[in-house]
């Protein structure tokens, strides 16, 4: 298990990039701005057709570039000339991201659930995204909410610090994964199998008593998604870190 990187606890982490107008989450623009305002970045990849692993949060195509379909029904020369929520941004892949950051600030990348069910039908974004990480010499994690997604990157590439994203499952989108499977995700039932040295938890179930039992572990908690300074005084009661957006956090 890899200890989180300091600068993982220290920076506050810019949610998809340190977006707003002209500079879509998720872009090159708002992962530059990150850069240059000296906060870590947090990211989402999703897979292309061609098994190119893309920065992308949405499983589909139309709310960030208008297109129709799922993004991983095209493959990198159809989605290179989409751009992202009518600017000129083009949609990254992660190995673009990687080479801009180049270790300048942290990088908490998350996979997004290819199973689309939190089942262990995880494909092999994770590969491809641990082929990348591997040869990237900066500060950087890997998580998702799926635990299977993170246990066979974590066989894929055990030196590289992982965790899990986490909340309380209640919400409607979940329903698909079954009732017992979402108790048991809940309860973070999964950290020590899959090798999690963190977590990165919904600020709004920070009272969790999996949280708790963590936390007294000395398991780093990281937060998402703070949106005010006084959601960020909140979650600071508990969270180490806070993933952030629509405001600027104080920096070190």
């Amino acid at each position: 298990m890899m200890s989180l990187h300091p600068d993982f606890l220290n920076m506050p982490i810019a949610h998809r990039g340190l977006h707003g107008p002209g500079m879509p989450e998720n872009s090159m623009a708002a992962f530059r701005a990150a850069i240059a305002a000296g906060y870590g970045i947090e990211c989402d990849i999703q897979r292309t057709a061609d098994g190119t692993a893309l920065v992308f949060h949405d499983d589909d195509l139309p709310r960030l570039t208008g297109a129709e379909g799922p993004v991983g029904a095209k493959g990198m020369d159809d989605l290179s000339q989409l751009r992202l929520l009518g600017t000129s941004e083009p949609i990254p892949t992660l190995a673009d991201l990687l080479a801009e950051v180049a270790g300048r600030v942290p990088l908490l990348i998350e996979i997004k659930d290819q199973s689309l069910r939190l089942s262990d039908q995880v494909g092999d974004l994770q590969d491809e995204v641990a082929r990348l990480v591997l040869a990237y010499g900066g500060p950087v994690a890997v998580m998702s909410f799926n635990p299977h997604t993170i246990a066979a990157f974590h066989v894929a590439a055990p030196e590289v610090t992982v965790g899990l994203t986490t909340c309380d499952y209640k919400d409607e989108e979940w329903a698909v994964a079954g009732e017992a499977a979402l108790a048991h995700l809940a309860a973070i039932g999964d950290f020590d199998r899959v090798g999690a040295s963190f977590i990165s938890h919904d600020r709004k179930d920070l009272d969790n008593p999996a949280v708790t039992a963590l936390k007294q572990r000395g398991v780093p908690v990281l937060c998402w998604t703070v949106r005010s300074p006084e959601e960020e005084a909140a979650a600071r009661r508990v969270a180490d870190n806070i993933t952030f957006e629509r405001y600027l956090p104080a920096r070190p």
